[in-house]
């Protein structure tokens, strides 16, 4: 019997949409290269917009993540030593919450498993054939035709590259700059997150949990990790997080993962091809300055879920032609929204006065007008879905 939607990734994307499928009574089988212990330890985004939190618990998901997750009320915006707290429920009645992207695979993983429902880990050479026609998906020992093919393998994974090159546009841009980052046993330095932009470069205070703080500092993107001890880290992190005037709220303790996290924004559009839809990392990616990543993935697969809901129950395919369309006028926004933080915060190369002044005039506009201090929060928030 032929399976109505093959899913190729068990990432958040992957394997949401296969719950929400599953909760349709659509049948779907993942599958994924890695093994089960590599993609449950895989530290990746660690911030959910409202919206994302309200998407897993309808999806019966995030009993856990309401235990567990640190809902934030607001952000703190620093520069020239000074801080200013931007309130983001008072701004748009919505928060953001803080709960790793590991967890909630390590969530959807376990619910898949409880439910007894196909995923197959470990799928050695997967391709996928007849996209245009009669989809099948293979793997070293296994084979799989389906109705509809869901890629959510990643930027790097075979889904994209299996659509022909002229059927596709990529739009792309890398920063001349990287994230220095790193998780450490130490209290975050501060209940909320902290965006700093100091003449040294970019600084980001964020946490894991109320033990487990997730800092990062502005670098070169060929940036030599050997350079930088444990010391010089503390020493970057006090000095760009400073408030003029007073003690660092910077708390020290020992590095337990350390690494240079690259920054591009990357577009493929159209996201279908045939019958292969691409969704998250496979179509899209934006510099983490937003906190987009993961949340940008969720938003596609909640349009996609219910596009394969009606084509698999007979309700046309209204909503699947319409798919990408949907899908991108959001990414676009986030896209936008993503940059705007990256340029504002980020120090270039140049290193010239024009440019710590602009940035310095553009903080101050945010900080001082209500107008811009709620721009900011609703799309840090999140935007609403398409209807």
């Amino acid at each position: 019997m032929r399976t109505q939607v093959g899913i190729i990734g068990a990432g958040p994307a992957g394997l949401l949409l296969a719950h929400l499928l599953h909760r349709a009574g659509v049948d779907a089988v993942v599958i994924e290269a890695r093994d089960r212990a590599y993609v449950e330890g895989r530290i990746r985004a660690g911030l959910l917009e409202q919206g994302s939190v309200d998407t897993l618990t309808e999806a019966g998901l995030a009993a856990r993540l309401h235990r567990e997750g640190l809902a934030h009320d607001g952000m703190d915006l620093r520069f020239e030593g000074e801080h200013h707290r931007i309130d983001l429920a008072g701004l748009t009645g919505k928060r953001v919450t803080i709960y790793g992207q590991q967890e909630v695979v390590r969530d959807l993983i376990a619910q898949r498993l409880e439910d007894g429902l196909p995923l197959v880990f470990e799928a050695a050479d997967v391709a996928v054939h007849d996209i245009g026609g009669s989809p099948r998906i293979t793997w070293a020992g296994g084979a799989l035709d389906c109705d509809f093919i869901a890629g959510c393998d990643g930027f790097h994974g075979i889904c994209r590259g299996a659509i022909p090159a002229d059927a596709l546009t990529l739009h792309d841009r890398i920063y001349p700059f990287a994230w220095l980052g790193i998780l450490a046993q130490a209290p975050p330095a501060s209940h909320e997150l902290i965006y700093a932009r100091h003449a040294d470069g970019f600084a980001l205070a964020t946490m894991r949990s109320e033990t487990l703080s997730r800092m990062y500092i502005q670098c070169a993107p060929d940036e030599d990790l050997a350079q930088w001890s444990d010391a010089r880290i503390w020493d970057a992190l006090h000095t760009r997080l400073a408030r003029a005037g007073l003690p660092s709220q910077v708390h020290e303790g020992p590095i337990i993962q350390k690494g240079v996290t690259a920054m591009r924004s990357f577009v493929a559009e159209p996201m279908r091809y045939g019958k292969l839809f691409l969704a998250g990392d496979a179509a899209h990616i934006v510099p983490p300055t937003g906190a987009k990543g993961m949340n940008l993935a969720i938003a596609d697969v909640r349009v996609l879920a219910r596009a394969l809901d009606d084509a698999c129950h007979g309700r046309g395919e209204a909503l699947l032609d319409g798919y990408s369309a949907t899908c991108l006028e959001r990414i676009w926004q986030v896209q936008r929204f993503s940059w705007w933080m990256t340029q504002m915060l980020h120090r270039t190369d140049h290193g010239d006065g024009f440019e710590h002044r602009i940035q310095t005039a553009e903080l101050r506009y945010v900080v001082g007008s209500e107008a811009a201090r709620t721009t900011l929060a609703e799309n840090y928030v999140g935007l609403p879905y398409a209807a």
